[in-house]
């Protein structure tokens, strides 16, 4: 707009001059025509993509600020964009085989968390979450090494193997609602020789398991995309043997109870719910009362562990930044697709980084029968 305006004060600064007809008059015309013609395409050539690049801009902002995949049980939304991350393969080329977030230690922290490696950070939080959650030292009701795991929620299966490896004598099953990471899991299983894993596709709201089936139910970063929080919780506690361990490490919002979310902190939630289809989050405090009162657990224990994970989230988007091609060579589609991801990547951090957003870690036993 700034470069019309002065097209038209280029017009108005010419100066008016009187000439009597004839061919001085006729000469001086067209030099002025031209000088204003050589104005007019000038301030044009700048001010249409000017105007059209401003236009496009806010477009996309308007764009960004709603979220794209929103929560669909009918549709079957989550396996739906799980298929399509694992047909696609970008997100295990910079995730590695356990698609959850990394664990970093104050020390690392203060060296820089870019120095260590992005996969290791993940395999370093499901070994952290195993001795937390008390699973290495897991035990059937008679004492016995062979026990039965279920890993709800299991992604491509990177925490299941890993699992399997270390407890050689169990046997761990690993559910998901996506067949393609189902396919993907059992591949990877054979790959690497691992043949005490099981993976299948089955509703964690509608297990067929039967009651106290296994010795340890886990769930890491399954909950958030779970639509009803308490069954998630107590249909685990049902497959759960008397005496077993449950443990769970999920995305969670701050507790509202004791401090109401403001109309921005709601907009960014809601924004953190539908762009990787979640239908809600509950937080840290509504997830150990649903462990003790609603499925009956003893000795909960709930933790937050949102200043050891929250580097994951901008580490994500620098592994992409250093290594782009895997990206560029997928095309168009992709680069929309991972441009949206890395803008959800850095609104996730601001989220944990306000504690508007926890990291939350549960645990719980199954009472002994009377």
């Amino acid at each position: 707009m700034k470069l019309l305006l002065l097209t038209a004060s280029a017009y108005a600064l010419v100066p008016s001059r009187k000439l009597a007809p004839g061919p001085r008059y006729a000469s001086a015309r067209r030099e002025e025509t031209m000088v204003l013609g050589a104005v007019g395409a000038g301030a044009l050539r700048y001010a249409v993509p000017a105007v059209a690049g401003l236009y496009a801009a806010r477009a996309v902002k308007r764009k960004l600020a709603k979220g794209s995949r929103p929560y669909d049980r009918e549709a079957n939304s989550v396996g739906r964009e799980y298929d399509a991350w694992t047909r696609e393969g970008i997100l295990e080329h910079y995730w590695g085989e356990h698609i959850h977030l990394g664990y970093y230690t104050d020390e690392e922290m203060e060296k820089g968390y870019l120095k260590k490696d992005f996969i290791e950070a993940k395999l370093n939080f499901t070994q952290r979450m195993m001795a937390w959650g008390g699973v290495n030292d897991a035990t059937t009701a008679a004492g016995g090494k062979d026990v039965k795991i279920l890993d709800v929620g299991c992604g491509i299966g990177g925490t299941t193997r890993y699992m399997a490896t270390q407890l050689p004598e169990a046997k761990i099953t690993g559910i998901t609602l996506s067949p393609e990471q189902r396919d993907r899991a059992t591949a990877l299983a054979k790959e690497q020789g691992i043949t005490n894993v099981d993976f299948m596709v089955k509703d964690a709201l509608a297990m067929d398991f039967a009651d106290e089936s296994f010795d340890v139910v886990w769930g890491c970063e399954s909950g958030e995309h779970m639509p009803d929080k308490k069954k998630y919780v107590t249909e685990m506690a049902r497959v759960l043997r008397p005496g077993g361990k449950q443990v769970v490490a999920t995305w969670c919002q701050r507790d509202n109870a004791t401090q109401a979310f403001t109309a921005e902190e709601a907009d960014s939630l809601d924004f953190l719910y539908s762009e990787w289809t979640h239908p809600y989050f509950i937080s840290v405090n509504d997830y150990a009362r649903l462990f003790a009162s609603e499925a009956g657990l003893k000795d909960v224990v709930q933790d937050d562990w949102a200043k050891e994970t929250i580097a994951s989230w901008r580490h994500s988007i620098w592994v992409g930044v250093f290594d782009p091609w895997p990206v560029v060579f997928a095309g168009p589609r992709m680069w929309w697709k991972c441009f949206r991801d890395g803008v959800c990547l850095e609104r996730m951090h601001k989220a944990f980084d306000r504690g508007l957003m926890e990291y939350g870690m549960i645990k719980g036993t199954k009472p002994l029968s009377a």
